[in-house]
């Protein structure tokens, strides 16, 4: 049986995914919601998900050593981030002042353009919140069973803009086109929340523990 696991810094949805990850799973994989370094190194597959602010996201992982643990272990078995699991692999990010990432994907996080209106005139809400369309950049094993352009759950008020193009795989549009998906070799990195949307976040979930 494989492990998965689901890296515990602390963040408020850890739960919900780790019951996304169970139902899909349907006892075939092991889920283990752990901070330990050694049942990180020693899983098959590692999930990162997240969110709030990045600060406090990287201040966990560097008091609990999990910085370096992801540092060693992310291009040696499938990972999957999710929001802040995401924008945390980059140079850096605009959020609190400037705060930096892991920096494993070159690039950074900006801030949504503030007082932006839409085509009637309405000034965009940020953060972007709600139903989005996903479009496929590339073709992908994590996209099997998911159409172009399905809808997934946002929450965030910051988004990726990767530095090399061969990283993005998904886009969206909110006040201007940005990065939803990143992948890199073993890594597959969302901005959404697959944990709240339903059965195309479900099917994404599966595609991962699948995902060989």
């Amino acid at each position: 049986m494989q492990s998965v696991a689901v890296i515990d810094y602390g963040a408020s949805n850890l739960r919900s995914v780790v019951k996304a990850l169970e139902y899909v799973s349907q006892g075939r994989h092991k889920i283990l919601l752990t901070d330990s370094p050694e049942l990180i190194h020693s899983a098959d597959k590692i999930v990162f998900p997240g969110q709030g602010a990045i600060k406090q996201c990287m201040d966990s992982l560097v008091h609990k050593g999990l910085d370096l643990v992801i540092k060693e272990s992310i291009f040696k078995k499938p990972y999957l981030g999710l929001c802040l699991g995401l924008q945390a692999l980059f140079d850096s990010s605009e959020e609190d002042g400037g705060t930096l990432g892991l920096g494993i994907i070159p690039g950074n996080v900006l801030r949504f353009p503030e007082a932006s209106k839409d085509e009637y005139g309405e000034a965009y809400k940020i953060p972007h919140m709600g139903w989005n369309l996903v479009n496929h950049d590339k073709t992908h094993p994590m996209w099997d069973g998911i159409s172009e352009a399905e809808r997934f759950y946002f929450v965030h008020s910051y988004y990726v803009n990767p530095d090399n193009k061969e990283d993005v795989c998904g886009s969206t549009d909110y006040i201007l086109p940005f990065t939803s998906v990143v992948a890199r070799e073993n890594l597959f990195a969302v901005q959404f929340h697959p944990e709240k949307s339903q059965k195309s976040g479900l099917q994404l979930l599966l595609n991962f523990l699948n995902w060989q």
